[in-house]
């Protein structure tokens, strides 16, 4: 299974809004009759992916650059298995 930011980004984007409209339409009931108008307190990993939805972090250019040069070159070393240790860890994650 892949996991992409954009279906992360999705879920914040219809998140905020839906928290956006509910503010608004708070927000002119409240104004009109007096009433209280309701608060939102976002969790700090909230807050972090609203960070992260700019697309700032999506991509490290110069890393890409520095394995584009690696592989031209020849010079790209694979270490397998790093890469099998790291995918059990990841499955045993998973798990829990």
């Amino acid at each position: 299974m892949k996991i992409t930011s954009n279906s992360l980004k999705t879920q914040l984007a219809s998140s905020v809004a839906a928290t956006r409209s509910a503010r608004n339409a708070g927000g002119n009931s409240a104004a009109a009759g007096g009433g209280k108008a309701a608060a939102v307190d976002l969790s700090p990993a909230a807050r972090h992916l609203a960070g992260l939805q700019n697309g700032e972090h999506d991509i490290d250019v110069a890393k890409v650059q520095e394995l584009r040069n690696a592989i031209a070159s020849g010079n790209l070393k694979i270490d397998t298995s790093r890469i099998a240790d790291k995918l059990i860890a990841s499955a045993r994650e998973l798990l829990k």
